[in-house]
């Protein structure tokens, strides 16, 4: 059995930042139809709480999520809202 893309993006993000809390929730099913959606990628939320995102703003801390979903960003997501924090009272 293959891993599903939500439990991809959740191997990829422990390897690269170690979190604290991790969650991944696939919400694709909330987007059937959609124009972007018919290529087969899929709509993700991410909470992540890591030691990475120390004295990040919001965009460097996304740029560091999508550097480490790497190939996935074109192949699997359509669609990515992200929550990144280094402590879970900022988030």
């Amino acid at each position: 059995m293959t891993a599903s893309r939500a439990e991809k993006i959740e191997a990829m993000l422990v390897d690269a930042f170690s979190p604290d809390e991790l969650l991944v929730k696939d919400q694709s099913h909330l987007h059937a139809g959609h124009e972007g959606a018919r290529d087969g990628r899929g709509h993700f939320d991410v909470r992540i709480v890591a030691s990475a995102f120390a004295g990040c703003n919001r965009i460097e801390s996304h740029r560091l999520v999508y550097e480490a979903l790497g190939s996935l960003m074109t192949t699997d997501i359509h669609a990515l809202s992200i929550q990144a924090s280094a402590t879970k009272t900022d988030l």
